[in-house]
Parts: C-alpha cells; structure tokens; sequence
C-alpha cells in the first residue's frame, strides 16, 4: 500500500494577527492577543455593592482557570465597592484583574469614583448605549479620557440587543437607497462591525493607544456570531474578545459556545474568550469557566489539566465500574492541580485513559502516557496497565481503582518532578 501524497496536513490553526494588549494589577500581567495564548474570562453575578460576596466569587472563577474577571458597574454603590473587592482580593492573594463592566452611566461613575477607575484593569464600554445624540460623543470621550489618565485598556464591546439605533438608523436609510438592499441580518451584521470598529477609530482619535484597544460583537446565534467575527477579523488588527452572548442554559448552551467559539478559533480568529452560561439553579458560576479551558483544551490549543480518554461504554462494558473509575481519576486529576501545576511543570499535558473492555481498550492505553483496560462482560478479570506505550502490570480484586489512582501519582512524581515551576511561570 503506497503512502498518500501530498501528505495529510495537521489541522493547526494559524493564529489572525493581532497586536499585543496588557491587562495589569499590580505585578499580574496577562498579555492579550499577539502571539499570547487565548486567554478565558468571566463575569460575576452577584451584587457588586456586596463587595465580600462578589470578591468570594472572584476567587472562585479565578481558581477554576478565569484569567480575567468581568464584574459588573452600574450603580454607586457598585462603584464604591470596587476598591474594597480589589483589597478583600488582594488580601486572599488573588491578583487577577478586574475588568469593569460600565453601560449608560459608566462617564459618571469613573468621573465620580475615582478609586474605583484606579482598581480597575480594563473598562468596557458599549457603543450602543454610551449616550445619544451629542452626549454620545462627550461621554464616550469622557470614558476614553479616564482610561487614558489612569493608563487602562478598553474593550469596546458591541451587543446586538444593545446596538447604537442611530448608527443603525443611517445604514437602514443608506441601505434602502441600494438597488440590491442587503437582507436584515446582512444589515445587521454590517451595523456591529461598524460599530465596533468606528467607535474604535474615535478612540485612537482622542489618543488611546491602537495597543490598547480590545474589540467584540457578540450575538446569539451561532452563524451569525462567525460571519460577525470573520468580516471583523478581515478588517483591523486589534485583539478580539470572542463569545456567544445569551447561549443559555446547561448542554444547549455549552454546546452552542462550543460550535460558535470553536469554528472562530480554528480558524485563528479570537484572542480571549468567555462562555455566556445561564446557571443552573445552584450550580456554581464557574461552570463557564470550565467549558472555555475545555474548548481550548480540546482544540489543542492550550492545556490546562490532565486529559482522560475514556470509552462511552456499550453491551460489552461493565458500565458502571469503569463509569465510576473514569470519573474518581477526573476528580482526582482536577483537585490536585492547583498543587500540581506549580510542583511539576508539564503535568497539564498528561494523558490518562480508562476504557471499558478489550476491543479499544489496550490500544488506547498505549497512545496515552497512562491508561488501563478494564475487563468487559465475560473477560478475565484483569486489567492490564499501560505506561509510555508498554504494558507494565496487571491489577486485580477489589482495589483497582485506589492501586491505579496511586499508579497515576507515582507517575506524575517521577515524570514531572524534576524542576519546580515558578509562580510567575504558570499564567
């Protein structure tokens, strides 16, 4: 059998190029867009006045893997609180930054509060609802004044439910002048791309730093998120902040962040990301934080903890033994890595497979670093352990799954050991 030719090319996305950004708090710098990685981010629920609550819950997306935390501004009070969620964070140990999220108000309230516009990393600002007619500009500039005396970055971050009518209203006069008018969702793709791009222009305009500026457009429905983002990506260079706005609840709106986020980034588009879940009744917030590792995982473009292949079980399985084995090697995986990923640089590339029966099963613990081949119905009962491609042993009895969750750590010593990571190595 002769070897195709021209060989099969790797499905490796070339990253859009984009300038670099920085988003600071104090010796914490997370680099954006350029040859940076894809970054995640956040956004609380809670009250931002209750500054304890939202500071508790910054942590918590911020030790799930959140790299940049959205918090919302709306009111004084929110704006007051600001700095005492940054010392309350500080105080934990927590240095992620903080990004402000400001609509209608957002030139009072950093005008206003000053403390509040120095604790901040980087503001958004939405062109649709910054002000209209001549307030538009005045408070937008007002906003772009303050990030420019307090050295911010800015996400200029256009929502179609919260589109700018007046620019909307102009491209809808011009549109029906066309002899072929565009069809309503071309117009409004046109009128978040110009948006965004426009208000960023006005920005440079009043001295902001083209390294400075962030832009996105998000929408909620899966194809036009891509059209958006492709026409945006074909036009400027700025770093992109990707997501489907409004995605929804659970599975639904996993999968939908997941089919619209990850189309964009195999095709090199995107520079942070976040996942807009409705949260399952007392379901913890940083559920979408882990959806975004995972999307990022999964298109192999970044790695944040060890991967566990594992069969979907079928009549040939003892379903629920290797169903429960599979899921205490995950847990075990993700509780230590906050120890493990300062303790043993690399650990976030292993690979771990639990399958369920002969067919796959020994083939598949070969191609990962450590696997194991669970018996099937009506196979001996022996699970034969694969390390580094080779079998190494066989376990027996009541005890596989403590004897291969021991196997695993042992190997993660041994391989990963060598040279402790710095702190500042793991962001």
């Amino acid at each position: 059998m002769q070897l195709l030719d021209p060989p099969i090319p790797e499905a490796v996305p070339a990253r859009h190029v984009t300038r670099q950004a920085r988003v600071v708090w104090g010796d914490t710098v997370v680099t954006v867009g350029g040859d940076a990685p894809v970054r995640v981010q956040s956004m609380t629920n809670t009250d931002t006045a209750d500054a304890i609550g939202t500071a508790i819950q910054v942590k918590e997306l911020a030790l799930a893997g959140s790299e940049l935390v959205r918090i919302t501004v709306n009111t004084p009070e929110a704006a007051a609180a600001v700095p005492a969620i940054r010392e309350q964070l500080d105080r934990m140990g927590v240095s992620v930054p903080l990004i402000g999220d400001f609509h209608y108000n957002g030139h009072r309230l950093l005008s206003d509060f000053p403390a509040c516009a120095q604790a901040l990393s980087k503001y958004r600002i939405n062109p649709g609802n910054v002000g209209k007619g001549d307030k538009k500009d005045r408070q937008f500039g007002q906003m772009i004044d303050i990030a420019l005396r307090y050295d911010k970055p800015v996400r200029i971050g256009v929502n179609w439910g919260s589109l700018d009518q007046e620019l909307l209203a102009v491209l809808m006069d011009a549109n029906a002048h066309r002899a072929q008018p565009y069809e309503a969702r071309q117009l409004m793709a046109q009128a978040l791309v110009l948006s965004a791009l426009e208000s960023a222009q006005r920005a440079q305009e009043l001295g902001m730093d083209p390294a400075q500026i962030l832009l996105s457009c998000k929408v909620s429905n899966v194809q036009d998120l891509i059209t958006v983002y492709r026409a945006l990506a074909a036009r400027c260079d700025y770093p992109l902040h990707l997501g489907l706005t409004e995605a929804g609840m659970g599975t639904k709106g996993a999968v939908a962040s997941t089919a619209a986020l990850a189309g964009l980034l195999q095709e090199g588009i995107g520079d942070t990301i976040r996942v807009s879940l409705t949260p399952e009744p007392n379901a913890p917030r940083s559920q979408e934080v882990v959806v975004a590792l995972e999307i990022l995982q999964a298109l192999g473009l970044r790695a944040f903890t060890p991967s566990v292949t594992a069969c979907p079980g079928c009549g040939r399985t003892t379903s629920t033994f290797f169903q429960e084995l599979t899921q205490n090697i995950d847990q075990f995986l993700r509780a230590q890595m906050p120890v493990w990923r300062t303790r043993y640089p690399g650990v976030e590339q292993l690979r771990v497979a639990v399958m369920g029966c002969i067919v796959n099963g020994p083939g598949e613990s070969k191609h990962a670093d450590i696997g194991i081949s669970l018996p099937g119905i009506g196979e001996a009962p022996a699970a034969p352990v694969f390390i580094d491609g080779e079998k190494r042993m066989t376990l027996r009895g009541d005890q596989i799954a403590a004897e291969f969750q021991t196997i695993v750590e042992q190997y993660v010593q041994q391989r990963y050991g060598a040279t402790p990571r710095h702190p500042e190595q793991v962001a």
